[in-house]
C-alpha cells in the first residue's frame, strides 16, 4: 500500500496548484459570486484536514503525523500535504477560516465541519469485506461521515428549521469519493472488468450523501468526480507494461485513464439528473479528470514559473 500513499500525495499536490491558479488568484470575482457562511466537506485525503491523523493513523498512513507532511504550515496537521488543501484554498478564497476537523472536539467550527478521513472510501467496509477487498483498520466510510454530520447537526441546531437555514447559506463538498474503493481493488490484483461491477453502487452511495444534505437543507453542492489515475506514479509503477500501445501520448495507461472515465460518466450523469428534480439548489460536478489533464499538458509553464 506504499504506492496508495504517495497516490494521495501527489493528487492533493495537483488539486492544491489547479486551486491555486484557478480559485485563489481570483478571490474577489469568486466571493463576488458566492455567498457562503461555512463548508462542509465529505471525502477522503485529498479534503481530510486532521481526522484520520486524530482517529488513530496507522499503517501506510502512519507517516501524516510526521515531516514532510505540513512542513510549510510549521507542523504536520493530519493533512496528506506538506501544506494546505483545496478545501483551505476554497475557505481562504471565501474569507472563511480553515475548516476544522470533525475529531478536533476543542474547534468552534464557525466555519464549518469537514468529515473526511483519508483512505475513506465510498462504500461501507462490509460491502469492500465480502467482496474479498481488504482495507487499512482506520478507513472511515462515506456512510459514517454522514453519520458524523447528523451527529453534528444534532448538537449544534435547536431545532429543523434552525439546521436548515444554517445549511442553506453554507458550500457542500461530497467528495472527491470513490478512488480508494478502486485503489483498493486494483492494488490487491483486481481486474479492470471486475472493478467496473463497483461503479454503479459507488456512484449511488455519492449520490445518496448529496440527495441527504439537500433534504437537511443544503443550497449549494459540489461533486467532484474521478481523477485519471493512468497518470499516477502509482499506477505506472504497479501495472507498467512493455506494450508501447497501452501508453498514451503523456505517458499514462489508457485502461486505467477509460476506466476513471467510466466512473465520471456514470457520476456526471448521476449529477445530471439530481440536478433536473433540485432546479432550486445549485449542484456542480467538478472536472478533476479534466483539470489535471490540463495541467500536466501546460507542465512546461508551470516549471518556468
Amino acid at each position: 500500500m506504499a504506492g496508495a500513499a504517495k497516490l494521495y500525495g501527489w493528487r492533493a499536490m495537483v488539486l492544491a496548484v489547479v486551486v491555486v491558479v484557478v480559485v485563489v488568484e481570483r478571490p474577489a470575482a469568486v466571493v463576488a459570486a458566492c455567498s457562503v457562511s461555512a463548508i462542509y466537506s465529505f471525502g477522503d485525503s485529498i479534503a481530510d484536514t486532521g481526522n484520520l491523523l486524530r482517529e488513530g493513523a496507522v499503517g501506510t498512513f502512519a507517516s501524516i503525523g510526521s515531516y514532510p507532511y505540513g512542513q510549510s504550515l510549521r507542523r504536520p496537521t493530519g493533512r496528506c500535504s506538506d501544506g494546505l488543501l483545496i478545501i483551505d484554498y476554497f475557505a481562504m478564497a471565501l474569507n472563511l477560516s480553515l475548516v476544522s476537523p470533525y475529531l478536533d472536539k476543542g474547534a468552534s467550527f464557525e466555519s464549518g465541519v469537514n468529515f473526511a478521513v483519508a483512505g475513506a472510501t465510498a462504500l461501507d467496509r462490509s460491502y469492500l469485506l465480502q467482496s474479498g477487498i481488504v482495507m487499512p483498520p482506520a478507513s472511515v466510510p462515506l456512510s459514517s461521515q454522514l453519520d458524523w454530520f447528523r451527529s453534528h447537526l444534532n448538537s449544534t441546531c435547536s431545532s429543523q428549521q434552525d439546521c436548515a437555514k444554517k445549511l442553506a447559506g453554507a458550500l457542500f463538498l461530497v467528495g472527491e469519493i470513490g478512488g480508494n474503493d478502486y485503489n483498493y481493488a486494483f492494488f490487491q490484483g483486481r481486474s479492470i472488468d471486475s472493478i467496473k461491477s463497483y461503479v454503479p453502487q459507488v456512484v449511488t452511495s455519492i449520490m445518496d450523501v448529496a440527495k441527504e444534505v439537500i433534504k437537511l437543507g443544503a443550497t449549494k453542492i459540489i461533486i467532484p468526480g474521478n481523477f485519471p489515475i493512468g497518470c499516477s506514479p502509482s499506477y505506472l509503477s504497479l501495472f507498467s507494461t512493455a506494450i508501447s500501445t497501452d501508453y498514451d501520448e503523456r505517458g499514462c495507461l489508457k485502461s486505467y485513464n477509460s476506466f476513471a472515465e467510466y466512473h465520471n460518466d456514470q457520476l456526471m450523469a448521476a449529477v445530471d439528473n439530481l440536478r433536473k428534480v433540485n432546479s432550486d439548489i445549485s449542484i456542480v460536478y467538478a472536472d478533476y479528470y479534466s483539470a489535471f489533464m490540463h495541467l500536466l499538458e501546460k507542465a512546461h509553464l508551470l516549471a518556468a514559473m
